[in-house]
């Protein structure tokens, strides 16, 4: 790996383009600062939205696109001012690796929402190099402290990977809607979140019920976790659940009619979106209007609630259900991911990375 002035070279996976499947690459990494935590990736999770940003479906990419935001590492090197990390520890890196730090987003430690640009982990703005920024689908990277995150759970590193992204994306929302003993939870899709949804808000002490389309996945919700699993397709079972739930998370992100759900709602009753569709949702007026119920969303989390998530999960031993796969085999399962071919969450094992 030659060190050059400004950075240094690394090994990569990527696409030069929205058509081109991903193929081995070099990028570059800058040259180690004074506050950055330079990581040997060991696992990177895949997420969907990888599959969207490396063909460009939200029509922002970036290219060459190296995708990842799923990131476990180990310490290679730290800068002369970093507290938290040494040589030899696991650490983890999520969506966001900078943000302004000053604005009033990130000084309530929600840098998700950097009124200046959050810096996400690939597809962003380099400061450090210019061009753009470069995720986990490759060997090493290096990332200021404060936006790494100590891996306290090392039973099984390659598991706790999607927490970074599938993992507070879900306990975020269940957090700040208050879920707890007593609270009735529904849980709609059981994919890579709604399989993290199903287990943090059991942990949470919630009483929770899962939403499918799918017969199959009726047993692995109960293995997961849930009290009860629910066949969307059923009328009579869904109208059974008219005004039932305090709290609904929807992680579909194909297209599907949300009105059913509200529905479900009781009296004040909120429903969160986290998954994206492509599609714009029809919502009815009346599905929120009759019992005064609120529709909202919810983008990951910051920092700081990325930390709790992840000390919340080792107490609970809580990780992802995963499907260790070679860094050969990313194409595959980007068309595996779309036909819904995983039990939960894809994780690249970068040893097998040559």
């Amino acid at each position: 790996m030659g060190l050059k002035a400004d950075g240094m070279n690394t090994q990569a996976y990527g696409t030069p383009s929205p058509t081109d499947s991903l193929s081995p690459m070099k990028i570059e990494r800058r040259s180690l600062q004074s506050n950055d935590v330079h990581l040997h990736i060991l696992y990177c999770g895949v997420c969907h939205s990888d599959v969207h940003q490396a063909r460009n479906e939200w029509a922002n990419t970036l290219y060459p696109c190296v995708p990842g935001h799923e990131i476990v590492g180990k310490v290679l090197a730290v800068g002369s001012e970093v507290k938290r990390f040494k040589v030899g520890d696991y650490a983890g890196v999520g969506c966001l690796v900078d943000s302004c730090t000053k604005c009033e987003s990130c000084l309530d430690h929600e840098e998700q929402f950097c009124q200046l640009g959050a810096v996400m982990t690939y597809n962003g703005a380099d400061a450090h190099l210019g061009g753009h920024t470069f995720g986990g689908y490759s060997q090493e990277v290096l990332v200021r402290e404060d936006f790494v995150l100590q891996i306290r759970d090392t039973d099984n590193l390659a598991a706790v990977a999607p927490l970074l992204c599938a993992g507070i994306t879900t306990y975020s929302p269940l957090k700040r809607w208050g879920v707890g003993p007593g609270t009735r939870v529904g849980v709609v899709g059981l994919g890579g979140l709604g399989h993290m949804a199903v287990k943090i808000a059991k942990a949470m002490g919630a009483h929770v019920r899962l939403f499918t389309t799918s017969q199959s996945k009726v047993a692995d919700a109960l293995r997961l976790g849930a009290d009860e699993a629910i066949l969307s397709r059923d009328p009579d079972a869904m109208a059974a659940l008219a005004g039932q739930f305090d709290l609904i998370l929807d992680t579909v992100s194909a297209n599907h009619d949300v009105n059913a759900y509200l529905a479900c709602l009781r009296r004040h009753g909120t429903m969160v979106l986290v998954g994206a569709p492509e599609d714009p949702l029809s919502v009815a007026s009346f599905s929120v209007i009759f019992g005064s119920k609120n529709l909202a969303g919810s983008l990951i989390g910051g920092l700081k609630e990325t930390q709790e998530m992840l000390d919340f999960c080792a107490q609970h031993k809580i990780t992802s259900d995963i499907e260790l796969i070679s860094m050969a085999d990313i194409n595959s399962a980007y068309e595996r991911l779309l036909r819904s071919d995983v039990r939960y969450r894809f994780v690249i094992d970068m040893a097998t990375f040559q």
